[in-house]
Formats: structure tokens, sequence, C-alpha cells
């Protein structure tokens, strides 16, 4: 009776799977462009640690990231978002686009060497295209909005992370960039 009791319990474990699986809801279209410029802003992380390893100034940079969140925060209500909301995305971003950073040092300092890549310049560059970035990343995430409260919210983004073709460090990069994007309901 055990064996048939066993067997019975991972039949019913098994088939319970497959109905998690077979009743998931595709992610909503809102969330591939979400993805994809949050994907386009930690590519940028490659050029600004370039810039870093040659000015060798560190990576944390307290200033410009209070400016960013603030410059965020007030077009907050533009897009129909807290300002709460605003300011977590984006400081979840900077936290992502600094352990890019920190990694990409690492590992150049391990080697003695950063690539030989050409370098754009930091302000004059790289800076703008960040701030027209956010502009983007502001309009997704208020049309993914409506879905961080969904009960599915964290098996999609599971599923687009770990799906990720990219590089390790962008895809871990990706997984700290959205980790605050569902919202779980307070118990």
């Amino acid at each position: 009776m055990t064996l048939r009791f066993k067997l019975c319990l991972a039949l019913s474990a098994a088939l319970l799977a497959s109905t998690a699986q077979a009743t998931s809801t595709p992610a909503p279209e809102a969330l591939t462009p979400l993805l994809n410029a949050i994907g386009e802003r930690l590519a940028l992380a490659d050029q600004v640690a370039l810039s870093k390893w040659d000015s060798h100034k560190p990576v944390e940079d307290r200033q410009r990231e209070r400016e960013v969140i603030a410059a965020a925060v007030a077009q907050a209500p533009a897009y129909k978002l807290t300002g709460e909301t605003v300011e977590a995305f984006f400081a979840a971003q900077i936290e992502a686009n600094k352990l890019v950073q920190y990694i990409n040092l690492s590992d150049w300092a391990l080697d003695g060497k950063a690539p030989d890549l050409p370098r754009p310049d930091l302000v004059g560059q790289i800076r703008p295209q960040l701030d027209r970035l956010q502009k983007r990343l502001l309009q997704q995430l208020a049309d993914f909005a409506p879905y961080r409260t969904d009960p599915q919210c964290p098996q999609w983004l599971a599923r687009a992370t770990h799906h990720n073709k990219q590089h390790p460090v962008h895809r871990l990069a990706l997984i700290r960039a959205t980790a605050e994007l569902c919202i779980y309901p307070k118990t």
C-alpha cells in the first residue's frame, strides 16, 4: 500500500505541475518592450564602465543617481505613475547598471586591461542616451503597470530572464533590474 500511495502521490504531483504550466497565462505584450528598454540601458553600462576604467572614477556616483531618480520622479505624473513606483524602478535600474560596471571592472583588473573598444564620452554621449532612454522606460513601465499585481507576474519575469540569451552578466543585471516589478499582495 505504501508503494501504491507513493505512486499515486507522484502521479498527482506530476499532473498538478503540468496543469499549472498549462493554465499559466502568457506574458502581456507590454512586458517585451519594457525588458528591451531595460536591456538597452544595461548595454550602456558597459560603456560607462569603460569610461570609469579610463578615468579611474568610482562606480558609485550618488549625486548623479539622485539627479536621475529626481528627474524620473518629476516626470512620473505625466505617465500616471506614482513617484514611489518610479523611484523604486529607477533605483533598481541604477543598481543593475552598477552591477554590470563592477563585474566588468573586476574582470578587466584581473586581465590587466579593458577591451580595446571605442570610448564614448560619458558626459557628452552616454548620459544623454540614458536621459533619452528614461522617457521610454517611463512609458514602458506605465504600459506594464496594470500587470504588476497579476499573480503570474513573477513567472513571466522568471521565464523572460531565464530564457534570455544575453551574456550572463547582463542576464544577472536584468534579473536585478526587474526584481521589484511585480507587486505582491500585502498579507
